[in-house]
């Protein structure tokens, strides 16, 4: 299953994009706090799995911030990138690119993006009113309805 189809199974099953509303559903203490330079973080504490975010970041990089944590949560559940990152050669950036992705999907939903059609808008100026760092606008992908061919914009 790749990771668009896990994000329409996770937004079917709690019928929400939020990741704030998703995170409570699933029992996923939230923790807002300053981190300095650190947008956020989850770890896990007894099991269970604990997204801290940034108390200094407005509430839209809060939401990417959670969607992102939200995503190694349900990607990698057994990951830790922070010990990988200071203990090891291993590179992350394939898990925080996954993570990524993982979050332009749930915040920009191709159901946003067909509502749209008729303005005209480009995937920056979407992700703009999604609430996604407009560099990371290129990993969303469209399914074209009609040869379910997978593209992004350009």
């Amino acid at each position: 299953m790749d990771i668009k189809e896990k994000v329409d199974k996770l937004t079917r099953r709690y019928h929400t994009n939020e990741p704030f509303e998703i995170a409570e559903r699933k029992n996923i203490p939230i923790i807002i706090e300053p981190l300095g330079d650190i947008w956020g973080y989850c770890h896990s504490y007894k099991r269970m799995q604990i997204i801290h975010l940034n108390s200094e970041l407005d509430y839209i990089d809060q939401r990417f911030s959670c969607a992102h944590e939200l995503a190694h949560i349900i990607l990698h559940p057994r990951i830790n990138t922070g010990f990988l990152r200071m203990h090891t050669f291993f590179s992350v950036e394939r898990i925080e690119r996954e993570a990524n992705c993982f979050a332009v999907e749930l915040l920009i939903p191709d159901s946003m993006i067909r509502s749209y059609e008729h303005i005209s808008r480009s995937i920056y100026e979407m992700a703009s009113i999604c609430g996604v760092p407009e560099e990371l606008a290129d990993l969303k992908k469209i399914e074209n309805q009609r040869t379910k061919f997978f593209y992004p914009f350009p």
